[in-house]
């Protein structure tokens, strides 16, 4: 198991984040930091950890200095053959199951190829405020293709998942994808393995003031959130998504890269004609609103892809 943490000037929440993985129930895990260039007292802490766990469990390598994503993104590449992965922020707390509980899951079903779960959504201080939302499903590429949910600080890849992400990663830099749990959601899904989203909350998720990326449950996220959907923001990450899985589009199933191709082409249609294929195609979110207002932005016209 190798949990792939980013950090970046981290050195204010790291030490209870590294305390949370040291207890978990899980014990066989290495740990791979990828530093993204902190000029702060993180990766001290990081080497200091280190110095208290067994010889070779924690590694601290240079991240590529290109912003979050693209730092999860090369961790990609570290995991070794037949591990699974687990990506992890610097600031949460995991609860003592969270891996555990997971490869249980994964462990279960063989056709499963993406475990992510509910967050409990804390303050600055990790005082609980709420649950993360709960969604309905399916999960499946239809709604991988326009929604993310499935929450890159819970994600767990079995192998075979690792392997397929280990060779898609590389399109997925170059297309300058937004996030990299979206990104992961539609590949797996796309090439035809199970989605599993628990409902159980498996870590302290700490929010920061004025921190409205990771959270949907409130009137000013979901304005924040709405506000790029119509500002054109959505369109620029749909368009690189869809770069992304273009370029490496035979890992996909022959009728999720059909899918993939209509979707594409409909892209560069006007929006009420978009509006109309992405409805045959089937394209939905998890909730009635979420999916009206995606309709709404594409009738007019904010995910065209622009002419060159």
């Amino acid at each position: 198991m190798m949990i792939g943490l980013a950090l970046y000037q981290g050195a204010e929440h790291i030490a209870a984040q590294l305390e949370s993985i040291a207890a978990q129930t899980h014990k066989d895990w290495r740990l791979v930091v990828s530093d993204d260039g902190s000029d702060d007292a993180g990766p001290q802490i990081l080497r200091d950890f280190a110095a208290s766990r067994p010889d070779g469990q924690v590694q601290l390598v240079e991240g590529p200095r290109k912003g979050a994503t693209q730092n999860f993104l090369s961790m990609i590449g570290h995991a070794q053959r037949g591990e699974y992965l687990s990506f992890s922020d610097q600031d949460d707390v995991w609860r003592p199951d969270k891996l555990a509980r997971a490869i249980a899951v994964l462990g279960s079903d063989r056709d499963l190829g993406l475990y992510s779960a509910r967050t409990t959504i804390c303050d600055v201080h990790l005082n609980p405020l709420s649950a993360s939302r709960q969604f309905p499903g399916p999960f499946d590429f239809r709604n991988a293709l326009i929604q993310a949910v499935t929450a890159g600080n819970t994600l767990l890849l079995p192998p075979k998942a690792v392997d397929l992400a280990q060779r898609a990663a590389p399109a997925a830099a170059t297309a300058d994808i937004e996030a990299h749990d979206w990104w992961l959601y539609q590949l797996v899904a796309g090439a035809g393995h199970r989605i599993f989203r628990d409902d159980a909350e498996v870590l302290l998720y700490r929010q920061h003031q004025d921190n409205l990326k990771g959270r949907n449950d409130t009137l000013p996220a979901m304005r924040a959130r709405l506000g790029q959907l119509f500002a054109g923001d959505y369109g620029h990450w749909v368009h690189a998504n869809t770069a992304a899985l273009t370029a490496v589009q035979h890992e996909l199933t022959s009728e999720n890269r059909d899918l993939l191709q209509r979707f594409s082409s409909g892209l560069d249609m006007p929006g009420p004609r978009m509006a109309l294929e992405m409805k045959k195609l089937g394209l939905r979110r998890q909730t009635a609103a979420g999916s009206a207002a995606f309709y709404a932005a594409v009738l007019a016209g904010k995910l065209r892809r622009p002419k060159l």
